[in-house]
């Protein structure tokens, strides 16, 4: 595949700049670790290949002939954005065993892909891109896979940078302002999706 190295540089440009999943592995890095934070680092690669997948074999196309499910689908996303910031915004003490106070699990991460607005953006933007219109099912699935292996690593950063802030954020009145600021960052990623 000539385009392979364009498709390396596009994928490990849009897995580390910040977006909804990054900012949720860091503040869940911070307040569960790294491994309590694996299920969700992990339904984000099958979900976004799922998506990526999905887009590539002609789910796209239904943006197109349905332009309102555009908008339900940022209004689904936004609202669980908002949800979710409103978990980390209350999130008090790291690891807290309260009830509800625990990680993404990996189908809450994957599903969170197929309503997640950037995640959308991405995949119609890659598979347009690079996948092969003459060998659609192979080039598609090459394509969902390169992403997956070269995202991974960079969503692991992510919340490894969020276990390596564990210790500065052991005091509450540290971590509050953090996990507020976590929220916050997370609602203004809606922003892109009100243009």
């Amino acid at each position: 595949m000539q385009s392979f190295l364009p498709l390396l540089l596009f994928t490990l440009a849009t897995s580390v700049t910040p977006g909804p999943n990054n900012l949720m592995l860091l503040a869940s890095g911070v307040n569960f670790g790294l491994v309590r934070t694996l299920p969700h680092i992990l339904g984000i690669t099958i979900g976004f290949g799922s998506l990526l997948l999905g887009i590539g074999l002609g789910l796209g196309a239904l943006f197109t002939a349905w332009p309102t499910l555009h908008v339900v689908l940022k209004l689904l996303g936004g609202c669980y954005l908002l949800y979710l910031a409103w978990k980390i915004a209350g999130s008090r003490a790291i690891g807290e065993t309260k009830v509800g106070a625990k990680p993404l699990s990996f189908t809450q991460a994957a599903a969170f892909q197929w309503v997640n607005p950037k995640a959308w953006v991405i995949a119609l933007t890659v598979t347009s891109l690079f996948a092969d219109p003459e060998r659609p099912y192979f080039s598609v699935l090459l394509v969902a896979l390169t992403v997956i292996v070269f995202n991974l690593p960079a969503i692991v950063l992510w919340t490894g940078f969020g276990t390596a802030l564990r210790g500065f954020l052991s005091r509450p009145e540290r971590l509050k302002i953090f996990n507020v600021i976590m929220a916050l960052l997370l609602v203004a990623t809606l922003i892109p999706m009100l243009r």
